[in-house]
């Protein structure tokens, strides 16, 4: 079993892909939701509250976020960074361990990318607590596997199925993760939307392409070391990631 720890992903890292990940976003998905107030919404690895801030303007209020993460650092910054209004709380906890009684009272579980770090049995373990509770679940930002730089080069195959080979590390599903955790929905009578959120980063975006490409081939050269250095960096960047929405 693997215990899902954001304590690596840094504050700084998390900002500068604060305005993609808002852009990329399906905010289709959101419209689908037909929540009574007052809410109850569970933030699962929040980070420094990206998705509160994008989501909590979009659903009626009262709100009253509960923002689990296992960094307090992380923990801290979400919790003052929320809209006026919105009320919060922070648990410091491993989310893969969240049970039905634990979502009881829950309006809506979310999470930004989040899903694609889980094992099968992770995600199976989030998707029966939340049939549990009854609620729905909006988990965003899941990578599926596919990327697109140019200038290209003929090795960007070969790094882009490294990667995808890293982010199965320890049984996690990586970019497969969307279309197990909609199965595990469905199975359990709830039905499921999917959209896709795509970052597209230009030049006024070179900041991140700088951090995600050197993230990004770190991580195929743990798988091959002939991969390291490979090119330089590109111009610009497409990154495919998918939404889930699933409603009971």
């Amino acid at each position: 079993m693997t215990t899902v720890d954001a304590s690596g992903y840094a504050p700084e890292w998390l900002r500068l892909r604060e305005g993609a990940d808002a852009a990329a976003r399906a905010a289709s998905l959101v419209d689908k939701l037909r929540l009574t107030p007052p809410l109850t919404i569970r933030d699962l690895g929040c980070g420094t509250g990206s998705m509160g801030r994008w989501l909590s303007g979009r659903l009626p209020g009262p709100q009253h976020w509960i923002l689990h993460d296992q960094d307090p650092r992380l923990l801290t910054l979400a919790a003052r960074s929320l809209p006026d209004g919105v009320t919060t709380e922070t648990e410091q906890l491993d989310v893969t361990r969240l049970t039905a009684a634990d979502l009881a009272e829950t309006s809506l579980v979310t999470a930004s990318a989040l899903l694609d770090l889980f094992t099968h049995a992770e995600i199976r373990r989030l998707v029966e607590g939340c049939a549990g509770a009854r609620c729905p679940a909006l988990l965003t930002l899941s990578v599926v596997g596919q990327v697109e730089l140019s200038p290209a080069d003929p090795r960007d195959g070969a790094v882009t199925a490294a990667f995808n080979a890293h982010q199965r590390r320890e049984g996690r599903l990586g970019p497969e993760a969307v279309s197990v955790a909609a199965q595990e929905f469905t199975d359990r009578g709830y039905t499921v939307h999917r959209a896709p959120s795509v970052w597209r980063l230009g030049s006024a975006d070179s900041a991140l392409i700088a951090a995600w490409f050197h993230g990004w081939v770190e991580a195929a050269a743990q798988e091959d070391p002939s991969l390291a250095r490979y090119r330089d960096q590109p111009a610009t960047v497409t990154v495919h990631h998918e939404d889930l929405l699933a409603l009971p």
